[in-house]
């Protein structure tokens, strides 16, 4: 008997030499790209990516008013055609759904199917959240809360607002501020981010929505900058004088961003954007620590809605992978 138990025990330690050294053979193997992507299971934050990206239904705003694609396809339309998986829905194409259970329900369940995530939405149309008449801003607050439970409905974190207002400077940010702040009140208890993009007028000067973002004060109060939206009156965008510095506009709103949209409209031979020097704002974005979704938005006219997209996305790709090494995922 007890020899028995000793020769198991023999056995049983040469196994164990065994595999040890067959690991000590193998380990240096498992540093190569290969063994790599087979342990992405093992180890998911091997895989992770410097950012994800995300699609903004507005790249597709011709297709979409064509009637060529039905707004609740267009998630997994996303995933098919560009392999992304998440989206930015616009409410102009869905403006009368805000309250349409049975719509918000099939619009999240196609998302679903198709393992597509949704962000936000971008609300339009709705009345200026900073207007300077207090019965109009009322309203304007009151128009917006039927897109917040869209949003929650929908899964997404965030609705995105505009901050139109008129007066002076500081009555502006107080007024958009004020705007802000009550539809917070009750956006906040729904876990939804009420966010401003810089979308015209004062909006589109950085410093100025800084301005707000601190006077708000609200941790679900934040910004989407967009890389070509920094003109303030756009009857104007062929004058020097109607812009603000894209990139200086970008640096200031990055430490309230909740989302990025990198807006397109032309490429050069290179695959470059032609109006946004796509390195330098992603290093902004990526200084800020930021590292959520970035959003194509295609607005040019040259190419094709499809190919836009198409070439933004290469960029974003490109560009991701130049400075993985100077940021960490």
């Amino acid at each position: 008997m007890n020899r028995q138990i000793k020769t198991e025990q023999s056995q049983t330690s040469r196994r164990r030499f065994l595999t040890g050294v067959t690991a000590l053979a193998v380990a240096p193997f498992l540093r190569t790209p290969l063994a790599c992507a087979a342990t992405t299971d093992l180890n998911p934050m091997m895989a992770r990516p410097l950012f994800p990206i995300s699609l903004a239904q507005w790249s597709l705003h011709r297709t979409i008013r064509a009637g060529r694609l039905d707004a609740l396809a267009f998630a997994a339309y996303a995933k098919t055609e560009f392999g992304l998986e998440a989206v930015e829905y616009v409410n102009q194409f869905f403006a009368d759904k805000s309250g349409d259970q049975a719509f918000l329900a099939e619009l999240r369940q196609r998302a679903e199917d198709a393992s597509v995530k949704s962000l936000l939405i971008m609300i339009d149309g709705e009345g200026a959240i900073g207007d300077a008449d207090e019965a109009a801003r009322a309203k304007s607050i009151e128009n917006h809360k039927p897109w917040v439970d869209a949003a929650k409905t929908l899964g997404c974190h965030s609705i995105r607002v505009n901050a139109e207002s008129s007066g002076s400077y500081q009555e502006q940010q107080q007024r958009a501020a004020d705007g802000l702040s009550r539809l917070l009140e009750y956006a906040a208890p729904q876990e939804i981010n009420v966010i401003v993009e810089n979308h015209g007028g004062l909006s589109s000067n950085g410093a100025w929505l800084a301005g707000v973002m601190k006077r708000v004060n609200h941790p679900r109060c934040g910004t989407l900058p967009d890389f070509g939206n920094f003109c303030f009156d756009w009857s104007r965008q062929n004058e020097p004088d109607a812009w603000y510095d894209r990139y200086k506009g970008v640096e200031e709103m990055m430490p309230f961003a909740k989302a990025v949209s990198a807006k397109s409209h032309d490429f050069d031979e290179h695959g470059n954007e032609t109006k946004t020097d796509f390195r330098r704002m992603m290093r902004l974005v990526l200084a800020a620590g930021y590292r959520g979704h970035v959003g194509i938005e295609y607005e040019g006219e040259r190419l094709g809605e499809v190919e836009g997209i198409r070439a933004t996305q290469r960029l974003l790709e490109t560009v991701r992978e130049e400075l993985a090494g100077e940021f960490t995922p």
